[in-house]
């Protein structure tokens, strides 16, 4: 049985966008040996030609992920990511009542993986890494979660990294006392699983969904967007206990 076919956001003769499922690596890892397929090879067999993944997005981060169709295209654009003149823009659930808006500017070391990066040295000084916020929706819930609250509260928000440390948002978000929703290594559990029990959300509620660069090749503004994931917006609708 053939995988199904991955949602194209945008393509032409030069690059192709999809809209990544929660779930799936971009390409193989020795970090998940249990994965079996791949957004690179998928793709790469729904067009039937070679493409190249131009940034990289967390297994459990969902929305827009760029690829080139030959390696000019790929090089091209990676100078705009080098130069910081690709804008993305993200969506998460976090914990609590965020702020109406801010800037987390928190210097970010290295997070090395035991398998994978064991040849890496670990005593590389913080990176700068700053994350712009923007919360826009907040919810209340009748419902325990934590000992000491009666209720449970948490916030839609509008992340936009100006940096690309790895596991940024996750991070920053977690630095500032308000962990995303369903991350099972920055989070807390007793709020990921209560989004497990009540709402059937198994994932990271964190979504890649804007991004904005120049086409490589005719200069035209790409400003590509996809709407939230449902699992995202299900706690703030107009009936969430139903």
């Amino acid at each position: 049985m053939s995988a199904p076919a991955l949602p194209i956001v945008y393509q032409d003769e030069h690059l192709v966008v999809i809209d990544k499922p929660s779930g799936l690596l971009v390409h193989r890892s020795r970090m998940a040996t249990d994965a079996k397929v791949f957004a690179m090879q998928l793709l790469r067999d729904q067009l039937g030609q070679h493409v190249y993944p131009l940034h990289r997005l967390d297994r459990p981060t969902s929305g827009l992920l760029v690829f080139a169709l030959d390696s000019d295209t790929a090089r091209r654009v990676n100078e705009q990511w080098t130069e910081r003149l690709v804008e993305k823009t993200y969506h998460a659930v976090v914990r609590g009542y965020a702020d109406d808006h801010g800037v987390i500017d928190y210097a970010l070391k290295e997070e090395l993986d035991k398998i994978a990066d064991k040849q890496v040295r670990d005593d590389k000084e913080a990176q700068q890494a700053i994350t712009h916020y923007r919360c826009l929706e907040r919810v209340e819930l009748p419902f325990k979660v934590s000992k000491k609250h009666d209720t449970s509260r948490y916030s839609l928000v509008e992340l936009q990294p100006k940096t690309g440390r790895k596991h940024q948002l996750r991070r920053h978000m977690s630095h500032i006392r308000h962990p995303i929703i369903g991350d099972s290594r920055h989070g807390e559990g007793r709020h990921n699983r209560f989004f497990q029990n009540h709402f059937g959300s198994h994932r990271l509620l964190l979504a890649a969904t804007n991004i904005r660069f120049h086409h490589p090749h005719t200069g035209k503004l790409l400003d590509l967007s996809v709407e939230l994931p449902d699992e995202l917006t299900r706690a703030f609708g107009p009936d969430p206990l139903a």
